[in-house]
């Protein structure tokens, strides 16, 4: 039996990379996925993919630092499909290392925007939605391993997704445990995505403090995808404000 089956789950930064493979599993065992993204062409062709392939989904253009963008997004899957069970807060963008001291104002804001503050509105609103069902619901908040540590990307970055971390343990500890509404958290390490690109002017001391953490060890989407849906499911419905770490072995050397 699909895991998912009659579910509606958002996924946000849908587009490419670990959002797409999450998408795209998800729909494969039943799920109405709406996937949100900024880039409108990308995910509607993965759409036509998933619709192709028997799946029920639709693309709703989103940028997850506009709040009309996130309250849009929310309602199109009530509107479409009559409920949300799963919002998977996966949209992310990295900050080219930048330690504290090379940090400008506008980057800063930009990455936590996208990264913290994005997720926490989407989190509210799907909230608003998920408390009012019998069923209640899912968040899945796509973190990082640079939650957990601080040489794993720029200070923008890292404080984003201790945030998130701690973001997902806030909504665990009062929604899930007084509430029927479970939230946890994935910590990837490298994955081979195209948010590499967005790295285009390295910081050379924050650079330098990811190097002495030693090679990382290279996942791919679709591992992340398999931890996302397990998270998603009824198999894990004992698991509530936890952060599963999927990095390789990366942080156990």
């Amino acid at each position: 039996m699909k895991k998912l089956l009659n579910k509606t789950a958002i996924v946000t930064g849908a587009g490419s990379g670990m959002g797409k493979a999450i998408a795209e599993l998800f729909a494969k065992e039943g799920a109405n996925v709406i996937l949100a993204d900024i880039n409108q062409e990308a995910i509607e062709t993965i759409v036509a993919e998933i619709q192709q392939e028997g799946g029920k989904s639709i693309a709703v253009k989103a940028n997850m630092a506009n709040e009309n963008d996130i309250e849009a997004m929310v309602a199109a899957a009530v509107t479409t499909y009559g409920k949300l069970d799963i919002l998977v807060n996966n949209a992310g963008i990295m900050d080219n290392f930048k330690p504290v001291g090379e940090v400008d104002d506008a980057s800063w804001e930009r990455v936590i925007g996208i990264n913290l503050t994005g997720p926490f509105k989407a989190a509210r609103a799907a909230i608003h939605i998920m408390e009012k069902q019998e069923t209640g619901g899912i968040i899945i908040n796509n973190a990082s391993i640079g939650g957990l540590f601080g040489a794993r990307g720029g200070a923008a970055y890292v404080a984003s997704k201790h945030g998130l971390l701690g973001l997902t343990k806030n909504i665990a500890s009062t929604y899930g445990t007084f509430g029927k509404i479970r939230c946890n958290a994935i910590a990837p390490g490298g994955v081979k995505t195209n948010i590499g690109q967005t790295i285009t002017d390295p910081s050379e001391l924050g650079y330098k403090a990811i190097l002495s953490t030693g090679e990382s060890i290279m996942g791919v989407p679709e591992q992340i995808a398999t931890i996302a849906l397990f998270l998603a499911s009824d198999e894990s419905s004992f698991i509530n404000g936890d952060v599963i770490t999927a990095d390789g072995g990366w942080t156990a050397r």
